[in-house]
């Protein structure tokens, strides 16, 4: 059995995996990097996606020094030391930060006459989106590129040469939700286990990973199906069908917080303001599960599910914001009355008027949110009602 060595560390996009919408052949990035011109640029996206390994490649395609810092432990000493060795250096350095929306704005502000005079390319990575952690400053001097996990396909490319039975080469692509990093790692401690016996078996990874990383990546038709019906079985307010697929899911190996986070969705746009407490609870479930984690996170998971059945179901407030962000997407630029303008005169205090006064909020009269008699949304509408002298 050949060692993990035998895999080698891309050096070139040429040997680089995924991400071809930004990398590949005709992509408008990849003719800024032969050109030797590229932005100071921020790669976002699931882990084991590639994006280190591109800022590596990048800063040995453009021949430049590369310094790999972490936003979690970021010291400004150590990136102006970086900035003065290199001060009067023919080649600049490629500085990459992962973690980068972690940056607090003091932090940025830092980098941006670094970024400005070009002193350095500034490079960053996150699994969130950094846009809205980022200055407007930072923005304005920088790109932002989505990553996507690899798909089955590039993750059996990169095993192609191992000499593995079929189904272990299916759980390790499988199961490592499009992961390269969780991929490797985890052939690498198989290898590390069959030594002596010189053979991986399917036994031996199951045993080594529980439960799949998939977080919705997948490609399985399967996985879809599960969790649309357990999402639609919640909808349909079937409780026994709910936990049913919620059981499923979990034999399956998906993971709860991807899970959770879908119960979250489905209790605002499914539930909303006929039972608030719905979303807070989804909520709760959200943060339990990525703490504790399997097997106790079954029951989190089943009290929530069976919890979202019960309750009252309400889908305005989601009706409401696509009624009104279509009207804005062909109405962009519709004035706002002056009463309402910052520092403008004319704006009536509601609480100097015992709660509510009438005044004029849009310059014309529009509906959006389309009250129903469900839940608690028949209380919300009521007092709305009774404030403003509206009969039912």
């Amino acid at each position: 059995m050949k060692d993990l060595s035998y895999y080698k560390i891309p050096k070139s996009f040429d040997e680089f995996v995924g991400q071809r919408h930004i990398f590949g052949e005709n992509a408008p990035y990849m003719n800024l990097l032969k050109s030797k011109n590229i932005p100071h640029s921020f790669f976002f996206g699931p882990p084991g996606s590639g994006k280190t390994s591109a800022a590596n490649i990048i800063a040995i395609h453009l021949d430049m020094p590369f310094y790999k810092l972490n936003a979690t432990n970021f010291k400004t000493e150590e990136l102006r030391e970086i900035i003065k060795q290199h001060t009067h250096a023919l080649q600049k350095p490629l500085i990459f930060i992962d973690e980068i929306h972690r940056l607090s704005k003091n932090q940025q502000e830092l980098l941006l006459p670094i970024m400005e005079s070009r002193e350095a390319i500034i490079m960053g990575a996150s699994t969130e989106n950094p846009f809205f952690a980022l200055t407007a400053a930072i923005r304005s001097r920088s790109m932002v590129f989505e990553f996507f996990a690899l798909s089955k396909e590039e993750l059996y490319a990169l095993i192609k040469d191992y000499e593995l039975e079929d189904s272990v080469r299916e759980f390790l692509v499988v199961s490592s939700g499009g992961d390269v990093r969780a991929m490797l790692n985890l052939l690498s401690y198989g290898i590390e286990i069959a030594k002596d016996s010189k053979k991986i078996t399917l036994e031996m990874l199951q045993s080594l990973r529980r439960h799949s990383l998939n977080t919705g990546t997948s490609e399985d038709s399967v996985h879809y199906d599960l969790i649309s019906a357990l999402i639609k079985s919640i909808r349909g307010s079937d409780e026994n069908a709910a936990i049913y697929y919620l059981a499923r899911l979990i034999k399956n190996g998906e993971n709860a917080e991807f899970i959770a986070r879908r119960l979250v969705i489905l209790a605002s746009e499914d539930i909303g303001n006929a039972n608030p407490n719905a979303l807070n609870l989804a909520n709760s479930t959200m943060q339990s599960v990525a703490k504790i984690g399997y097997p106790e996170a079954r029951i989190i998971l089943a009290q929530c599910v069976v919890y979202l059945c019960a309750s009252p179901k309400s889908n305005m407030s989601y009706n409401a914001i696509n009624k009104a962000l279509d009207h804005v997407e062909k109405n962009p630029n519709e004035p706002i009355v002056e009463n309402i303008q910052h520092f403008k005169k004319g704006y009536l205090y509601p609480h100097d008027f015992g709660g509510w006064v009438e005044q004029k909020y849009m310059y014309k009269d529009m509906q959006f949110v389309k009250w129903e008699n469900k839940g608690f949304e028949k209380t919300l509408y009521e007092w709305l009602c009774k404030i403003k002298n509206i009969k039912e």
